[in-house]
């Protein structure tokens, strides 16, 4: 080697060397793993300020549970502040605003699903949510005229349908699953399952599945006893099959032909966080359904499916 060769070798070592000892200190120089937001005086102080609020505003999940009175009710998502999204949507003003703060959700250890068979009443009591419960084995003609209603409020309701029905009706159960609506079992042909033998509430249960399976490729996980009858063993069936049993807390009551009106303040009289609203496809409800899905928005309550009602979401 010459010795402008060497002259050169010695530079590249010693810039090499350079970059090395400065790159932590090169505003264009980004390590890899390392943050990518770089912070001043001003918002080291926001970050700071956002970790020690952070606590406030965070809640811990609560475990699904066996209500004494409401037996089994679902957990709810704790939820615990994202520092970095936080940061992110507060470094624009550089001051702190809780309204801007961003929540991830933390699940519960004890899920729903994971406790010994019990029927659901309702959703979690603090859920700013309610479901409309739609038990279907008769009132074909007001179907269309609620569905339509549903659809232009942007509403999904849960559908419990008796098998017999479903498969006299094949059109219009697919006319509800094509709206996104979600469908529940509602037994065979409407029997008093709570006075009838283990081996017909099975049988019940089982065949209204097959039928609404082969109308909808989907098969049903939540099953809602005629007339609300049902005892421990009617649950304890539908639990071996991997369903839930739906009850209400709210009864619209408009099978004994109410008015509009009186069937619409029954309903906001007794609404609540997490409540299950029964009704059926009769007169009352198709003429009353939108005035009384306006209503409950206004009360500020969102209303969806019974399977989104009993999820952990918060």
């Amino acid at each position: 080697m010459n010795t402008n060769e060497r002259k050169m070798y010695t530079c590249l070592i010693i810039l090499t060397i350079i970059t090395i000892i400065t790159a932590n200190n090169n505003p264009f120089f980004q390590a890899e793993g390392k943050p990518t937001i770089t912070t001043t005086k001003e918002s080291d102080k926001l970050l700071t300020e956002i970790k020690t609020n952070a606590k406030e505003y965070e809640e811990e999940p609560e475990d699904a549970y066996v209500d004494r009175v409401w037996k089994k009710t679902p957990g709810r998502n704790g939820r615990k502040v994202n520092i970095e999204k936080s940061y992110k949507k507060m470094k624009k003003s550089g001051q702190f605003n809780d309204s801007l703060l961003v929540f991830d959700e933390v699940p519960p250890s004890v899920s729903l699903h994971e406790l010994p068979s019990s029927p659901i009443y309702r959703g979690h009591p603090e859920k700013e949510m309610v479901a409309l419960l739609i038990n279907v084995s008769w009132g074909t003609e007001h179907i269309p005229t609620i569905l339509t209603i549903l659809n232009k409020k942007n509403v999904k309701a849960t559908f419990f349908i008796e098998g017999k029905w479903a498969k006299e009706n094949k059109n219009i159960v697919k006319m509800i699953v094509e709206q996104d609506h979600l469908i529940g079992n509602h037994a065979y042909n409407h029997p008093d399952m709570a006075h009838i033998s283990v081996a017909e509430m099975r049988n019940q249960i089982e065949n209204t599945n097959e039928i609404i399976e082969a109308i909808t490729g989907y098969r049903p996980k939540w099953f809602a006893p005629p007339s609300g009858s049902f005892n421990d063993q009617v649950v304890q069936t539908a639990h071996e099959l991997e369903m839930e049993t739906i009850l209400w807390t709210v009864d619209t009551i408009d099978w004994k032909n109410p008015s509009v009106s009186v069937m619409i303040n029954r309903v906001i009289k007794n609404i609540h966080p997490g409540a299950t609203i029964l009704m059926h496809p009769t007169e009352p409800v198709a003429q009353g359904l939108e005035t009384l899905i306006d209503e409950i928005k206004q009360k500020e309550y969102e209303i969806g499916t019974i399977e989104h009602l009993l999820s952990e979401e918060r």
